[in-house]
């Protein structure tokens, strides 16, 4: 079980690496999109490539943050009654959820997605726009996405069953200490840096 919980944190690592990373995508989106349109308003001009670049950074943020948002329990649930069952019973609920749906799902996602992405990048197709960008890197975005996703959600069920062999913890509480060890985090960072400004 060592192994496996290695493994986990391991993936868990890497999500939220690339759930950091994706804040400056979104940073870049909405600098991208405020040059537009000031450039739109103010000389008339507009470029394809540039909303192009908007959609493909949405795609971005949205398909590879999913596992980052499953590693932070912040992804949609639907508690009503699992909310008065038992916590190993949730428990056995977000397994069989994760075994049932989200992994097979994961995989077919990829399986459809890689032969469309390595034939976008083969014959270099390109958006029908005029002054439109490559499709390819949109369209890797997909089995990216989705591959994070799965390694996810092996992640999440190595900690469920570790919680109930008893040699784990509560992945629920987990999650919460690590946002509030974050949170905690970042007041000190904001004390330290007003008391240099100070």
């Amino acid at each position: 079980m060592n192994g496996l919980l290695k493994l986990t944190r391991a993936i868990d690592a890497l999500n939220l690496k690339v759930g950091k990373g994706l804040f400056w995508l979104v940073f870049a989106a909405v600098v991208i999109s405020a040059a537009n349109a000031l450039v739109r308003k103010t000389f008339s001009m507009s470029s394809n490539a540039f909303l192009e670049v908007q959609w493909y950074l949405f795609a971005a943020v949205f398909l590879l943050g999913a596992g980052h948002v499953m590693l932070l329990n912040e992804h949609v649930r639907i508690d009503v009654v699992s909310q008065s069952l038992s916590r190993r019973t949730q428990i056995w609920i977000d397994i069989i959820g994760l075994l049932v749906f989200v992994i097979p799902l994961s995989v077919y996602i990829m399986w459809l997605t890689v032969p469309l992405t390595w034939t976008a990048y083969q014959t270099g197709e390109m958006s029908t726009n005029a002054g439109g960008l490559i499709r390819w890197p949109s369209y890797l975005m997909m089995p990216l996405g989705f591959l994070l996703l799965g390694l996810q959600a092996v992640s999440e069920i190595i900690k469920r069953i570790a919680f109930l062999r008893g040699v784990g913890p509560d992945p629920q509480l987990a999650v919460q200490q690590r946002k509030d060890s974050d949170a905690l985090a970042d007041d000190l960072r904001r004390e330290a840096a007003a008391r240099e400004q100070a």
